[in-house]
Order: C-alpha cells, then sequence, then structure tokens
C-alpha cells in the first residue's frame, strides 16, 4: 500500500486565521472564547463561544462569493486556499482525476435553514431563496473546493457529529493508500454558532454556562467543568502519496500511519463510562501504525470539557494504556478555541502538526482543580517544550462515533 504524508495546512478558528497564528497561539495558550457577537443571544443559557476574528473572507474569493456563501463553505474554501499554498502544489501537473476532496462537517448551513424557514414563514413560499438547498447541504463544502481547484477525483463528506473531521481524514488517507488518488484536500468545517443551533444544545444542558467569565469557561478535565464551548472555523491537510509527494520535492511535515474508528453502541449523546470504545479506536489506530503502546509521544484529546465525556476519555486512555498512561502528555485544544464540532478533528489535527513542527506539547488552559477522576498529564496551563515522535489525535461524535488518528514526525 501507499505510504500518506501531510504536505500543507490550512486553519481558521478564534485564535488564528492562518496555520503560523494558530500555531503560535497555542504555544502560548490563548484564548479564544468570549460573548457572542454574531446574534442576540441575551435568552440562551449559553451566551458565550470561540467566534472567528476578523476573517477577511475576500482575500479567497470574489466579493460575490464572500457576500453569498455560507461561512462553512467560505471557511473550508479559505482553509483549502491557505493549504494549497502551503504545500505549493502545482495542480496543472497532476491529473485532476487523481486529485480528490473530503471535507466533513456535523451541521452545515444550518444558518441558511434558519433564515429561509423565517423568511417562508414571514413572507410565504415565493421569497424562499433558490439557494436554499445548495448552500445549506454538507457536501456543498467539498463541492465548492473540487470546482474552486478543478479536482475532479473521489469527492465525499463525511458527516458524524463531532467526529466528521477525523473520519474524512481517516477515509482520505484510505484512498491513497489503496492507490485510488495521489492528492486529497481533506478536513472538517462549521459554523453552528447561530440562534437555532445554539437553542438546541442549550435545551440538552450541553454547553457551559459560564457566561460571565467566558476566557475560564472551557476547562478540560477540572473537576467544576460545566459543559462545552462551541467555536466555528476550518482545518484542510493536503495528504499525498510519499510517492507523489517526493517527486515533486515536497515539505513533509508528517505521516499519517493508522486509522481506528468504532461505535459506542450505547447512547445518542453519551459515552459509556469506561470509555470501552474510544480505547478500542486508539487501539485499532495503533495496530494499523503497526506500533508499541509506548511508541505514543502526545495525545490530543476530544476533551470537550463536559462532565461524562472527559471522565470517559481519561477512563478511555488507562484502559488502554494500563500504567504507561500517566507518562503520555495529553491535553485538549478546546481549552482555548472551544468545540468546532465537525471540524474539531481536523484543527486538532493540526495542533499536534504544530507541536511536531515547532518542538511543544499545546496545553489545557483553565486546569486549576483537578479532578480524582481524570487524573493523567493534562499539560496543565502553558505549553511545554518537547519532541514529538508520534501522536494521536482524538475525535468522538454523538451516535457513538469514535476516531483515533496516529502520525508520525516524517524522517525520510
Amino acid at each position: 500500500m501507499e505510504r500518506v504524508v501531510i504536505t500543507g495546512i490550512g486553519a481558521v478558528n478564534a485564535i488564528g486565521n492562518t496555520k503560523e497564528e494558530y500555531w503560535d497561539a497555542l504555544a502560548t495558550g490563548k484564548n479564544g472564547i468570549g460573548p457572542i457577537t454574531y446574534f442576540d443571544a441575551s435568552e440562551h443559557r449559553t451566551q458565550i463561544a470561540g467566534e472567528v476574528k476578523n476573517f477577511q473572507a475576500e482575500a479567497y474569493m470574489d466579493r460575490r462569493s464572500a457576500s453569498r456563501l455560507p461561512l462553512f463553505i467560505q471557511y473550508a474554501l479559505a482553509a483549502s486556499i491557505m493549504a494549497h499554498e502551503d504545500a505549493d502544489l502545482e495542480l496543472d501537473k497532476v491529473d485532476p482525476y487523481r486529485a480528490g476532496v473530503q471535507i466533513g462537517s456535523g451541521i452545515g448551513g444550518i444558518g441558511v435553514l434558519e433564515d429561509n424557514a423565517k423568511t417562508l414563514a414571514e413572507k410565504g413560499v415565493k421569497r424562499v431563496s433558490p439557494f436554499l438547498v445548495p448552500y445549506m447541504i454538507i457536501n456543498m463544502a467539498a463541492g465548492r473546493v473540487s470546482i474552486h481547484f478543478s479536482l475532479k477525483g473521489p469527492n465525499s463528506s463525511s458527516v458524524t457529529a463531532c467526529a466528521s473531521a477525523n473520519h474524512s481524514i481517516g477515509d482520505s488517507f484510505r484512498i491513497i493508500q489503496r492507490g485510488e488518488a495521489d492528492v486529497m484536500f481533506t478536513g472538517g468545517t462549521e459554523s453552528a454558532i447561530t440562534p437555532l443551533a445554539f437553542a438546541g444544545f442549550c435545551s440538552m444542558r450541553a454547553m457551559s454556562e459560564r457566561n460571565d467569565a467566558p476566557e475560564r469557561a472551557s476547562r478540560p478535565f477540572t473537576k467544576d467543568r460545566d459543559g462545552f464551548v462551541m467555536g466555528d472555523g476550518a482545518g484542510v491537510l493536503i495528504l499525498e502519496s510519499l510517492s507523489h509527494a517526493k517527486k515533486r520535492g515536497a515539505h513533509i511535515y508528517a505521516e499519517i500511519i493508522g486509522y481506528g474508528m468504532t461505535s459506542d453502541a450505547h447512547d445518542m449523546v453519551s459515552p459509556p463510562e469506561n470509555g470501552e470504545g474510544a480505547a478500542k479506536a486508539m487501539e485499532f489506530a495503533l495496530q494499523d501504525a503497526e506500533l508499541p503502546l509506548d511508541a505514543v509521544d502526545y495525545i490530543n484529546a476530544h476533551g470537550t470539557s463536559t462532565p461524562i465525556g472527559d471522565v470517559a476519555e481519561t477512563n478511555a486512555i488507562k484502559t488502554l494504556f494500563g500504567e504507561h498512561a500517566y507518562k503520555i502528555p495529553v491535553s485538549s485544544t478546546k481549552s482555548m478555541i472551544g468545540h468546532l464540532l465537525g471540524a474539531a478533528g481536523a484543527v486538532e489535527l493540526i495542533a499536534c502538526l504544530g507541536g511536531m513542527e515547532k518542538g511543544y506539547l499545546p496545553p489545557t488552559i483553565n486546569y486549576d482543580m483537578p479532578d480524582e477522576a481524570c487524573d493523567l498529564d493534562y499539560v496543565p496551563n502553558k505549553s511545554r517544550d518537547a519532541k514529538i515522535e508520534v501522536a494521536l489525535s482524538n475525535a468522538f461524535g454523538f451516535g457513538g462515533h469514535n476516531t483515533s488518528i496516529a502520525i508520525r514526525k516524517f524522517s525520510g
């Protein structure tokens, strides 16, 4: 099978609109959570989020597209353009049927649906936008990227809630492994900070209600955590077969060496407390990579800051790694950017790549009240100098979807 490497990175989130901004912000423990400005959230239980700031859509697309396209497509397109430039990839030299796109999202264009439902109720059926369907459906992010770059190979979208990006990356990895493509643009995108989406999560009591202290609201693994904080943005990676990347002399960030996925088959929204499915996903990723447990230098946790989820993931790590679990640094970058739902896996894998490239462990900020049920090394509050050779990046989604991706620093 083909070996698969990462050669391009594009990122948009609450603490950075480029790869460099994002990596620098992670290293300094920057917090991107604040009061919602996208809409009036005064009647919502949760009034805080990790909004994207100072995003300039016209830097990546024409003015008409910038004014019409929903944000989840804008973010995906911007991140893809950044990844393409970062990879220094000359697509005119690539067979277009050997280059594809797989970009996932959990919710897609829910804001478009909200706006048009309101239009239908207030102004009637004839005023509903003809763009409702193409701007609402999740696969249109991948479709728009393929149109922009004239990529005619495999094109798809994974929709598995908060595991969507990891499934998209893992499936793209498999496509190249099998020899079905040489290049894949892959990752996830999300823009779910909308009145309806927030109302739904608030009704579930799933999100933090620390509205008076937004910068301290995302608190993974702490004793007094009270729910996740939503974030917006996108992460896109360019994957290539090793032979293709070497032939063109590409800079290689890392090699994807393993991919594991399982289902909890337990509950629609809650994982089992023992984290069995998550443990198996990590185990399968390492089996795929043909690596022993003690080869892992860092785990970027799903770590959402929910009471049940953080315990389940901690238990999963301890179940798989045993006593060695206490020697593995584990952190949640959601403490800084919030939870990007379907885009989470992509921006968090990019965080792992930043740690590999720059030589640091991203911290879990706001870690000031240890929980006896969460007793691992969570890289509290400050980044730590470290050499990362192998990392795991976890993403789990409603419905019981568990994914883990293993990467290794490329050395030839």
